[in-house]
């Protein structure tokens, strides 16, 4: 059995570079985005959202009227629809216009996305 250089002296090759992190406009689930200078208060507005959904629960549980039911359910969806529209603002400011910036394919396949956002948030 031959050793290599390295085993003999306990050392190791690095390993190789990890490859390049993709560009923050690209979709990735990283940062940072349009909404990170935001981020405390979104989450402050989504815990309060939680707690708007959480009530409903206990509405349901302790049987309060349907129509007082539905008034809150409104409620929550209204307040998940001004986050979604600030985000989407946001998304527009930052990574739609970065895109633009850039110039190339990139703006058509960030106008695409931010078009698609648009139509599922419609079609709630």
């Amino acid at each position: 059995m031959t050793s290599t250089n390295a085993e003999a002296t306990g050392t190791r090759e690095p390993a190789p570079a990890p490859p390049a992190t993709p560009d923050h406009t690209e979709h990735t689930g990283h940062g940072p985005h349009g909404y990170s200078h935001q981020k405390d208060q979104h989450l402050k507005r989504l815990r309060r959202i939680e707690g708007q959904i959480r009530g409903l629960q206990r509405m349901v549980e302790e049987d309060v009227y349907c129509i007082d039911i539905l008034t809150q359910v409104s409620a929550g969806t209204k307040a998940l629809q001004s986050f979604a529209l600030q985000l989407l603002q946001e998304h527009l400011r930052h990574c739609v216009a970065d895109a633009a910036v850039k110039g190339g394919a990139e703006i058509d396949a960030k106008v695409a996305e931010a078009s698609a956002a648009i139509a599922r948030m419609l079609r709630t």
